[in-house]
């Protein structure tokens, strides 16, 4: 499953053998089908949590944060590598404080993943990317492309 980072939709997709670029069901613009993390206001968060079949991992951030910066690359190459396996989106603390605060986020960057619209798991804190592909999967998403072992 896919998100579209233009109209927010969820799309089921599976990769094509003539490497045609998937669009959105709704508003037909190309899908990036990357798995690169998505910002989305609290309103988009939502929607996708409690619309999505496939995981939703929230990252809540703030551009001032040291560990946030240092942990983005490490999430962005886990969602990439899983692209499809779940949804990875980044809130923004400072411009979405009420999301922050009804997930009573005390200290960032927290990662909450949610499955069937609910909280099913949370890490706060920066993490190396073996812990946080270990954290994953003990959450039930491979860290590694579909197909591999």
């Amino acid at each position: 499953m896919i998100r579209c980072s233009e109209c927010g939709a969820l799309n089921r997709f599976k990769p094509r053998a003539d490497a045609q670029q998937p669009v959105c069901g709704k508003c037909k613009k190309t899908l990036d089908v990357s798995g690169t993390p998505q910002p989305v206001n609290d309103d988009a968060a939502w929607r996708a949590i409690r619309s999505a079949d496939v995981p939703v991992l929230v990252d809540v951030w703030a551009p001032w944060c040291g560990p946030c910066r240092a942990v983005a690359p490490i999430l962005e190459a886990v969602s990439k590598a899983a692209a499809g396996q779940f949804i990875s989106l980044k809130v923004n603390s400072d411009e979405n404080p009420e999301f922050s605060q009804s997930l009573q986020v005390s200290g960032i960057p927290t990662f909450v993943m949610f499955r069937d619209g609910k909280e099913v798991a949370r890490q706060s804190g920066a993490m190396p990317k073996a812990m946080f592909e270990q954290w994953l999967k003990q959450n039930g998403v491979s860290a590694q492309p579909q197909g591999t072992t």
